[in-house]
């Protein structure tokens, strides 16, 4: 993947490269679900693609081939994070450093206390990270409920939110290929703002956007303390699918 990428430089510098790349990879798979967003986003696609010759977009084709072979032979692993940190690509001015994945499922497996309880009593459980980067932690959560002998696909909804719109989209496509439901935010967790919100295919094909509503007009309302501290879970608003999934 690294190679099929660092051919594509040249008129290009790397990190150009990669965060095209990654955007594109994003936009592709967002496409094919989320329809209410789809003629903003296909605009952007062939704008990037524009960037590049024909060969050059073979490469981009190749890298994402790459990338799924990978997690198909890892199972679960950050890819892209690893990648990008080898590459040093991280902003040093922003303090971007991805948080190791081996650190991510020490803390995933310190989490699974009472899981099963939660899952019995509401059907799923969430996950919410404001600093996701690549997506190493929601992906971490993932493979230890898989360990633990539940099926994260229907029982586990990601919420995650990066200020990097890179970041995002890392995350965004790695959940995307394994499947994982979630909703990834790009903008500030601290002030609220909020520029981006992609849905994985998981959580479209999964309904999860009504899933959760229904949670939230279940749950009672919480104390002003505790309410003020909780993350917000729940996505914005039902994307548009495509009828199939209706």
């Amino acid at each position: 993947m690294i190679k099929l990428l660092q051919a594509n430089c040249g008129r290009h510098q790397l990190h150009t490269v990669f965060s095209d790349f990654v955007e594109m990879a994003a936009l592709a798979y967002a496409n094919a679900v989320d329809m209410r967003q789809r003629p903003g986003r296909e605009k952007r696609y062939l704008e990037i693609v524009a960037r590049y010759t024909r060969e050059q977009v073979s490469n981009f084709t190749g890298a994402l081939a790459s990338l799924t072979m990978a997690l198909e032979c890892a199972g679960f692993a950050d890819v892209l994070g690893t990648a990008f940190m080898e590459l040093e690509l991280g902003s040093k001015w922003a303090g971007q450093f991805f948080t190791p994945y081996s650190v991510c499922q020490l803390m995933a497996g310190v989490n699974m206390v009472g899981l099963p309880e939660k899952v019995k009593a509401q059907g799923f459980v969430t996950c919410c990270d404001p600093a996701v980067g690549a997506g190493a932690l929601p992906i971490a959560f993932a493979e230890a409920m898989y360990l633990a002998g539940h099926n994260y696909q229907h029982c586990l909804h990601v919420t995650a939110q990066d200020v990097d719109a890179r970041a995002a989209h890392m995350a965004f496509v790695q959940l995307s290929l394994l499947h994982v439901p979630a909703v990834v935010i790009v903008g500030n967790s601290l002030s609220g703002e909020r520029r981006e919100v992609w849905y994985t295919p998981a959580h479209v094909m999964g309904g999860w956007s009504r899933r959760l509503n229904r949670q939230q007009k279940e749950t009672p309302p919480a104390e002003p303390a505790a309410r003020a501290a909780a993350p917000v879970t729940a996505p914005l608003a039902e994307p548009e699918m495509l009828g199939l999934f209706d």
